[in-house]
């Protein structure tokens, strides 16, 4: 198993961040000196990702520029002895192919995941939420793609939250303990009551899917909000005979998503 491509969904409207995201993309947030698409596409790389699948908008042209050659800009940096204030990005250009795709509404995570069918084909694949930022010695989605190889199945991250705040994410159910913080998942709760949680591991924003994601995300009917969500779709995958591992990251995790988290991010990331 040869995982080579990643799908990013950021077609989202970032209403949480406005009025700022009414000219600025969400994912183009500064995280210290780099828009935290940035750090996003650096652990891909570094989880030997070379294909990213960028799931837009018509509004994030802005993200499509930070990835694309600027000679003008590179010249005049050139004259003042600056060029190497782009090294880290013209290396990502360099060593990165981009596909931007377009989700002209937000219909859910699930159908922003489903635009990169035919991108990604009949092969596994990584999916990074751009919200979630994950700073290890091991990149996050390398971690995973280990134990996806190694049980040659899809696998999910999860972390342990608080009981408190199990309400706030997807849960899994665990059938068995497979190795210690890798887990045979029984069945997926997405924001369970307090008193109904089968366990505090919550899935985070990292993801080793089957190709079987994409058919499961054509049936399925909406569900939360209306939206076609990625987790109904994984719980019919398995619901089909797909097999699907837990897995504990093994990482600090910053939740960008709201103002208060970012500011956390800036505070604690070096």
């Amino acid at each position: 198993m040869n995982i080579t491509k990643a799908i990013i969904p950021a077609a989202g409207l970032g209403t949480r961040f406005l009025p700022y995201t009414k000219a600025i993309p969400k994912e183009m947030l500064p995280l210290l000196n780099k828009p935290a698409i940035q750090l996003i596409i650096e652990e891909g790389l570094a989880s030997n990702i070379t294909e990213f699948n960028i799931i837009l908008n018509d509004d994030k042209q802005a993200i499509k520029n930070h990835f694309s050659p600027q000679p003008m800009l590179e010249q005049k940096l050139k004259e003042f002895g600056k060029e190497s204030l782009l090294d880290g990005v013209n290396a990502i250009i360099n060593d990165a192919h981009f596909n931007y795709i377009p989700q002209p509404m937000p219909h859910g995570l699930g159908h922003a995941v489903l635009m990169a069918k035919a991108a990604i084909g009949n092969e596994y694949c990584g999916i990074f939420l751009p919200d979630e930022i994950m700073i290890g010695q091991t990149p996050a989605l390398a971690q995973l793609i280990t134990v996806a190889q190694k049980y040659n199945a899809s696998v999910i991250g999860v972390q342990q939250v608080p009981h408190e705040k199990v309400s706030s994410y997807g849960i899994i159910d665990i059938k068995d303990k497979l190795e210690e913080g890798i887990f045979e998942v029984a069945h997926l709760v997405e924001k369970p009551a307090l008193n109904q949680a089968p366990s505090n591991y919550a899935i985070i924003g990292r993801y080793v899917l089957s190709p079987c994601i994409f058919h499961s995300l054509e049936t399925i009917k909406p569900g939360a909000g209306g939206e076609i969500q990625l987790t109904d779709g994984i719980a019919h995958m398995m619901n089909n005979g797909e097999r699907v591992i837990a897995y504990v990251i093994n990482t600090t995790r910053y939740d960008i998503g709201t103002p208060v988290g970012w500011l956390a991010a800036n505070m604690s990331i070096r």
